[in-house]
């Protein structure tokens, strides 16, 4: 194999973090071994095309590894800046179809971000300097 190609299953197969990235935050990039996790765009909810037409980007930028999980058996969405779970309303009917929940799941995790009842809020209130 010439030294510029890689084998197929190299990144299932290696045991260490490989990016630069991933050796600064820790972890592996999911999507970088299983183009699966990729999003598909047209899955989107309209709320999310509304969102990146307003943020004029082409692609789901940061929001590109966020997944529906589970906490405590109920379906949530980790939230990074609270290094938490937000549990997903109850009675809110979840797709059989993984892509189509990770929107959804993409969905709340910024609807929660922008609404006033985010932790970040009051740190923001208790903390900002002017």
């Amino acid at each position: 194999m010439s030294e510029n190609k890689q084998d197929v299953d190299y990144f299932i197969n290696k045991s260490g973090l490989d990016s630069e990235r991933e050796k600064e935050i820790g972890q592996h990039i999911g999507y970088r071994y299983d183009v699966n996790l990729l999003p598909d765009y047209s899955l989107l909810t309209p709320f999310l095309k509304k969102y990146l037409e307003m943020m004029g980007w082409d692609d789901l930028n940061w929001l590109e590894d966020v997944h529906l999980g589970y906490e405590e058996n109920r379906p949530a969405v980790f939230d990074r800046n609270i290094n938490g779970w937000v549990s997903v309303p109850e009675g809110l009917e979840l797709p059989d179809n993984q892509q189509e929940r990770d929107m959804i799941a993409r969905e709340l995790l910024i609807k929660f971000q922008m609404s006033p009842r985010h932790p970040m809020i009051e740190l923001n209130k208790a903390y900002r300097k002017f």
